[in-house]
């Protein structure tokens, strides 16, 4: 089935996707996403900053990282410190100190999480705030709002992620209420200045994936995600489901994969024409004491790295590399010391970040492939590492 067209709108004035260069042995592309705050370079992997922040990085550090567009998630700004506070800073960039591009999740994913807390409807969701135990109502029009008030480049669509596993009854239930309020989230958001994507859902039904594809797109919304992955489906079913629902995205506009960050999972979806990723896994196994290196996880509180005095992996240039040894890495996770995890979780943010960016070199120079890994000395695409 060929690619299904955008609907007649056409992005905001100041939103525009440029294709640079197209793989000539796969569906990926190389592009220029435009926004108020500057120019995404896809395929690029973002940071998430939940709370307005990418957990023990500064915004410095951050943008050195490589990082061009960052996440922060509607549900928990509105729960602390409140979206009215955020506004009233000047909005959601000068508030965490960031003047790049921004994106924010509605907070479905999060909502959805809490099973126990919550009563879903076709007019929203009602739960109880995990802080205080008070009753919060979030639905399309009020996910908006709160977007809106925060002032992210981009917004996304209020949806409902069903769990993995669930019934094709209960996903086809869920895509219904999606498609809804997605068109009450494109009738409630108005702020010219922040592009609003929407989100398919579908869980590992071709059909209603399929289905949900063609109702996204023909919203002609400036972008458009999918969802409903990483939530506990096998690898493999993951794959399929990218395979399926990204060449049948409007080929104009960006396509971003939400909550993966894995190397080989990026690479699968980038051959099909993804353009943007997300996920915790940088600053999560930072935190842990894990670093990435060429495609695999070191743990550096492991003993072997005691007496290593070489750079934790010489061709990278962040400070825990140029700076530091694994001995001295070693001790600061062994001795649990913060800087330790904050130079963990830069590595591993520029890691991902360097990992697109050579997706993006190779695409240009037409040595990309679907099991891409420039750092093997005999790959076609080593010079890009």
């Amino acid at each position: 089935m060929p690619p299904l067209r955008a609907g007649p709108a056409e992005p905001p004035a100041s939103f525009r996707f440029e294709i640079e260069a197209h793989c000539p042995r796969t569906r990926a592309r190389r592009a220029r996403f435009h926004t108020p705050h500057g120019i995404v370079q896809t395929p690029r992997f973002m940071p998430v900053g939940t709370l307005a922040t990418v957990k023990g990085v500064s915004s410095d550090q951050l943008q050195a990282t490589g990082a061009q567009m960052v996440l922060a998630n509607t549900y928990h700004l509105h729960l602390q410190p409140g979206e009215a506070v955020v506004e009233a800073a000047g909005g959601l960039h000068r508030f965490m100190n960031w003047s790049g591009p921004l994106l924010t999740d509605s907070g479905g994913f999060q909502v959805f999480s809490l099973a126990d807390l919550n009563r879903i409807s076709d007019s929203g969701v009602s739960f109880r705030s995990p802080r205080d135990g008070a009753r919060i109502d979030l639905s399309p029009e009020s996910s908006m709002a709160i977007q809106m008030a925060l002032g992210a480049d981009v917004a996304m669509a209020f949806d409902q992620c069903p769990p993995y596993p669930a019934s094709e009854a209960d996903v086809a239930e869920a895509c219904r209420r999606t498609h809804l309020w997605l068109e009450r989230c494109i009738t409630a958001h108005t702020r010219g200045d922040q592009a609003l994507f929407g989100i398919v859902q579908g869980g590992c039904h071709p059909a209603l994936r399929e289905e949900s594809a063609r109702v996204v797109a023909s919203m002609g919304l400036p972008g458009t995600a999918i969802g409903g992955v990483s939530v506990g489906e096998p690898v493999v079913e993951m794959h399929r489901i990218v395979r399926q629902v990204a060449p049948l995205l409007p080929e104009d506009r960006p396509r971003y994969l939400m909550g993966i960050g894995s190397l080989p999972e990026m690479a699968v979806a980038v051959a099909q024409g993804v353009d943007l990723f997300d996920c915790v896994l940088p600053t999560r196994l930072g935190r842990h004491g894990t670093a990435l290196v060429a495609g695999e996880r070191w743990n550096l509180r492991n003993a072997r790295f005691r007496h290593d005095h070489r750079p934790l992996d010489p061709t990278c240039p962040c400070p825990a590399c140029r700076q530091h040894s694994r001995a001295y890495l070693h001790h600061l996770i062994r001795s649990e010391e913060l800087l330790g995890l904050t130079l963990l979780s830069l590595h591993n943010l520029t890691h991902l970040i360097r990992f697109t960016q050579a997706m993006a070199t190779a695409i240009s120079e037409g040595c990309f492939s679907e099991d891409f890994t420039p750092w093997q000395p005999d790959s076609p695409a080593a010079h890009t590492w």
